[in-house]
């Protein structure tokens, strides 16, 4: 099976997370719930990097949906490529995608899983529209 990112999708972070021991589970590969702490690492990261941190007191993003595809095993040792792509910017809601690698076999996907991101205000608990500077991230390349 091949994944196939959206034909309309933006490359915006890549980034490396070592494998630890500690993230293997008895059958000795990388326990499901860790490829969500490494997307979700990923998807905070960028967000940081772009000045986009929710604020617990206004808005911010919030996951509703949440998948990842596996497609070979992850193992210790080793490093995990992680590039972070985003696509569909609607009125509210956003998606992003990940395709995770390891480092020493680069181009070769073990899994893909990405979420549905919608604004909030988070006091009122309510949609808001994409900020300005969030929307000009997402949208895609030409």
């Amino acid at each position: 099976m091949k994944f196939e990112l959206p034909e309309k999708k933006k490359l915006v972070f890549t980034m490396q997370i070592p494998i630890r021991w500690g993230d293997m589970d008895a059958m000795g590969h990388l326990n499901n719930t860790s490829y969500f702490r490494y997307l979700e690492t990923v998807r905070i990261d960028w967000m940081r990097s772009a000045g986009c941190m929710p604020d617990a007191d206004g808005e911010g993003p919030v996951i509703v949906n949440a998948f990842c595809n596996f497609y070979k095993q992850l193992e210790y040792p080793g490093d995990v490529l992680i590039k972070m792509y985003v696509s569909d910017p609607a009125r509210t809601t956003f998606e992003t995608w990940a395709t995770l690698e390891r480092s020493d076999t680069p181009g070769l996907i073990c899994a893909a899983g990405g979420a549905t991101t919608i604004w909030v205000d988070f006091k009122a608990q309510k949609a808001r529209p994409l900020p300005e500077r969030m929307r000009l991230l997402v949208e895609a390349v030409g």
